[in-house]
């Protein structure tokens, strides 16, 4: 094949490649991960005063520390567990202690997050509250629909 000819089918691919992509996130989008859609109902739809907009910014910036404290910690755990499988070949003693400790880990994330919700809530006003709240529920089952 020419130089030329293989070039012109090479620009030819990577454009419809390209093209592809956009067109499968146009027709087929992801739906809003429940935090970043909460986020969003916290920052655009509540109509925050900048009394409110402050002290939700320092929450945020507190939970965001202890939050990537406890990701960590779950990568932690999930080598952890990779090791005690890769010495166990199955469920024994060690593959069961680490999958204990990650789901320690696990809770003490949700429990934190649930806590951060909360105290942001605490923040609003009733008629805040109550669109938050829908939006919390609605991140909390949307996926079990």
């Amino acid at each position: 094949m020419k130089p030329k000819l293989l070039l012109l089918v090479a620009i030819v691919a990577f454009a419809s490649a390209v093209a592809g992509v956009f067109l499968g996130r146009y027709f087929f989008p992801q739906p809003k991960a429940a935090g970043v859609e909460l986020h969003d109902v916290l920052h655009s739809k509540l109509d925050l005063d900048d009394r409110q907009k402050a002290k939700i910014e320092l929450l945020e910036q507190g939970f965001a520390v202890r939050r990537r404290a406890l990701e960590l910690e779950l990568r932690s755990d999930n080598a952890r567990l990779a090791a005690a499988i890769e010495v166990e070949h199955g469920e024994g003693p060690r593959v069961t202690a680490a999958v204990d400790q990650s789901h320690q880990a696990m809770g003490e994330l949700q429990k934190e997050t649930l806590g951060h919700i909360f105290a942001m809530r605490q923040i609003l006003r009733p008629d805040q509250a109550k669109t938050f709240d829908q939006a919390v529920v609605h991140a909390l089952t949307d996926d079990a629909r």
